[in-house]
Formats: structure tokens, sequence, C-alpha cells
């Protein structure tokens, strides 16, 4: 795997099983990251300036910040 990026504030970048890096609401002010696969996308908007918010398969919800390629 390679350490290519892509922004977590358009939602066109993330889909279900895409692997990503989220904040977590109670990590915001820290900006501790959370690893996890995408279970469900959560936000309908096409782009949001804090990160598209997602589910991940382990019931965790956050705000993408880096999409892993």
């Amino acid at each position: 795997m390679e350490n290519t990026k892509l922004s977590g504030t358009i939602r066109k970048n993330i889909q279900t099983g895409k692997k990503v890096e989220i904040v977590q609401k109670h990590h915001q002010r820290s900006g501790v990251l959370t690893e996890g696969i995408v279970k469900r996308i959560l936000t309908n908007a096409l782009t949001h300036p804090h990160g598209i918010k997602v589910q991940l398969e382990t019931e965790e919800i956050g705000r993408v910040k880096n999409v892993l390629i």
C-alpha cells in the first residue's frame, strides 16, 4: 500500500469498503485519527468542509480526514 491520501471533504473520494482515517467527535480537539473500513456514508452533501461523516465497520462514527489508497 502506498502512502497516497485523498481528501475526506469530497464525497466521491469515499466508497464503502475503502480504508479511511476519521476523527471522532470526542477527538476533534486533539486530532486523534482512527483508521478503519467504511461501512456507511452518513453525509448526503457532495462536499463538507470538515469531512464527510461515515460509520466504520467497527460501528465508530466520525468525519473522514484522509482516504487511504
